[in-house]
């Protein structure tokens, strides 16, 4: 067996997270928990989101970060976890997501990207999405907002995430749209929902999820 039949086998799983700094980081939620409580639990959504890509066992896994690599809890997280830490590049989320994406996928790899805003992902979720890699192109968990909360590629799609609104209810339909013109096969896992607003805060309380997550 090939070292690139090896890669090939395994799935590089991505988590993109924004350095936990009061009044940058779940700023919806703020006026439920004020800045710093919602700092602090975007930053235990982030530990959760490594957790669940470690325990799928699937491959590496990176934290993608955002501004860069420097803040304190980047490092926590590497010493912690065992995670290599990349920094986010690009000028929208579409470039940071390709960027990332692409560097597995011109190695030969498959990768999972995730964010660190869907508590209800399990590493279930994750084994199931990379099982769908090999006869699919991509694979997407689409988010009950519009938007989705994990994507994955086979091969390199340059142009699936250029020009997309992002933040808005459209999301996953325009994805869809530029799917569909590079002629690529996708897979779509049933919806899951994320943590934004204080409706998502309550929803974490009354499905049991907010355990170790309380800021």
């Amino acid at each position: 067996m090939t070292s690139s039949t090896r890669r090939a086998e395994r799935t590089r799983i991505a988590v993109f997270a924004k350095a936990p700094v009061a009044g940058r980081v779940k700023t919806r939620l703020a006026p439920l928990l004020g800045e710093e409580r919602a700092a602090r639990l975007h930053a235990r959504l982030v530990q959760r989101a490594l957790r669940t890509a470690f325990e799928a066992g699937l491959g590496d896994v990176e934290l993608w970060c955002a501004p860069d690599e420097s803040h304190a809890f980047f490092a926590e997280c590497r010493t912690r976890f065992g995670t290599v830490l990349r920094r986010q590049e690009g000028r929208d989320l579409g470039e940071r997501m390709r960027h990332a994406l692409e560097r597995g996928t011109a190695r030969g790899e498959r990768v999972l990207l995730i964010g660190s805003d869907c508590p209800a992902i399990t590493p279930a979720h994750l084994v199931e999405a990379a099982a769908a890699l090999p006869a699919h192109d991509a694979v997407f968990t689409p988010a009950e907002d519009g938007g989705y909360v994990l994507v994955g590629l086979a091969r390199a799609l340059p142009h699936v995430f250029q020009d997309v609104a992002w933040g808005s209810d459209a999301v996953m339909a325009s994805t869809r749209e530029r799917l569909a013109a590079a002629g690529a096969r996708w897979h779509e896992m049933p919806p899951l929902w994320d943590v934004d607003r204080p409706d998502d805060y309550h929803r974490l309380d009354r499905e049991g999820l907010l355990g170790d997550l309380a800021p």
